[in-house]
């Protein structure tokens, strides 16, 4: 579903030009994605991007593995998040997120309804679901009880295959509308970044403009972007 086919209508052209970000409302925060590979020194690579500037959240994101493998690789990037005081995320799986004792888990419309993971997670877990680039989606997705709603890509990514491309009107009009933090997302960098935290973003996801160089310095650059 692209946001002309949104069942809600086209959102007004003229909507972007006339917002403002609501200065009460938090400054944009930077919430790093996994790489598919945390193998190896990534712990290491963790923990020096952690050190390097506020980073409010870490999801682990791995693929076409067991349970068992994720969780052993998963637990040391836990720990670290929670001595940098960052929230620790599980993408796509409610059960990993339980085994691992993690903060919430993020999940794809294909991964489970936020009130099933609400019911397995307990009360305090974050749950965030991608709603691409649909109000509608993202609306249900609130009132099932997301704590967050996130929107993309809005940028090409090597990432992951996208065909979602929303316009960034549609973090202004969420952002004015709804109090649920939105988080942007897809091909995020720290030329771009401040584009979207002045569209209403309340975080950037970001992965490779992180994992894909120094990712202390990639931090540090965010870090200057969004002040």
């Amino acid at each position: 579903m692209h946001i002309d086919d949104d069942p809600l209508g086209p959102l007004d052209p003229d909507f972007a030009e006339r917002f403002r970000r609501d200065e009460g409302r938090p400054p944009c925060q930077l919430y790093l994605v996994s790489p598919l590979d945390v193998g190896g020194d990534f712990p290491d690579r963790l923990r020096r991007a952690l050190g390097a500037g506020p980073v409010a959240a870490f999801q682990l994101r791995v693929k076409d593995i067991d349970q068992h493998r994720a969780a052993a690789l998963g637990e040391p990037l836990r720990r670290i998040c929670a001595d940098h005081d960052v929230a620790f995320l599980v993408n796509d799986s409610i059960s990993l997120a339980k085994r691992l004792g993690a903060d919430g888990v993020h999940l794809g419309q294909e991964d489970g309804d936020p009130r099933e993971a609400r019911a397995v997670l307990g009360p305090q877990a974050q749950i965030g679901v991608t709603c691409h680039d649909s109000r509608h989606l993202a609306m249900e997705a609130g009132e099932a009880g997301a704590d967050y709603v996130a929107f993309g890509s809005f940028f090409p990514t090597t990432t992951k295959k996208v065909s979602h491309h929303p316009e960034p009107v549609i973090l202004s009009w969420w952002s004015t509308m709804f109090e649920i933090p939105c988080v942007a997302i897809g091909g995020i960098t720290p030329a771009n970044a401040r584009a979207l935290a002045d569209a209403g973003a309340d975080f950037v996801a970001v992965s490779h403009a992180v994992w894909g160089g120094d990712e202390a310095a990639a931090v540090t650059a965010f870090a200057d972007a969004l002040a």
